[in-house]
């Protein structure tokens, strides 16, 4: 029996609900049939008696499950569509730390590539531009430090989405010989380990949009977790 998680909240009011994602939780439901964060956010707006039926929650960004961090969901249509609406139009920005095995060969620059998603393997990988169904993926970077620790050489990176694509941190880092550690699908340091991560070092630790509402800015903020940050012994940024 998969043990129900407490939600931690951020924020909340009638229009949208700022909350931390837990490494390892699907950000919707799945095959495994394990609580998800759109679940578990129903649940949460359900018991404070909130409403009577089931609660209306729309997903507007998504977090890979072994990716913690802050999401925020949106409490009914209007707020949906105004929270995707700043998605497609770049007001919507998301910010990450993270923790790489190896180093880039740059302390801080832009990432561009393009990449082809297998829907089958539920996979992404770096293509040639003009590639059948490959879409371009860039997001900035800047190292904040590279220390020599007993899991080998760690590179502690600040990323900002500028696209938003499937497992697109996870695929460029890896890409430029410097995987996510953890990251047994695209790191070769970690894909054939016996052990089944359910975490990896990437963190979503900054929201910033416009409230749907009310058009105020909104900016939230958190540490990271997990085994990767221990291991740096990370301070706060």
């Amino acid at each position: 029996m998969y043990k129900m998680r407490k939600l931690k909240v951020f924020y909340e009011d009638e229009d949208i609900l700022v909350c931390q994602k837990p490494m390892g939780v699907p950000s919707q439901g799945d095959k495994t049939r394990n609580p998800d964060m759109v679940t578990l956010v129903k649940k949460y707006i359900f018991d404070h008696g909130r409403t009577e039926g089931e609660p209306y929650v729309a997903l507007v960004h998504r977090l890979d499950r072994p990716v913690g961090g802050i999401m925020v969901f949106a409490l009914n249509e209007e707020a949906a569509a105004n929270l995707s609406g700043q998605m497609l139009d770049g007001v919507f920005h998301k910010s990450y730390q993270a923790v790489l095995t190896g180093e880039l060969s740059e302390e801080e620059g832009i990432m561009s590539d393009y990449l082809l998603r297998d829907g089958k393997t539920n996979t992404s990988k770096v293509v040639k531009k003009g590639t059948k169904g490959a879409k371009k993926a860039e997001l900035s970077y800047e190292v904040l430090d590279v220390i020599e620790t007993e899991a080998g050489l760690l590179s502690y990176v600040l990323i900002e989405l500028i696209t938003g694509r499937h497992h697109q941190i996870r695929v460029q880092c890896a890409g430029r010989g410097a995987g996510i550690y953890g990251d047994t699908k695209y790191n070769p340091k970690f894909r054939n380990t016996k052990k089944t991560y359910k975490q990896i070092g990437l963190y979503a630790t900054r929201i910033e949009f416009l409230h749907p509402a009310t058009g105020e800015k909104m900016v939230f903020k958190t540490e990271p977790e997990g085994e990767a940050f221990e291991l740096l012994d990370v301070e706060e940024i």
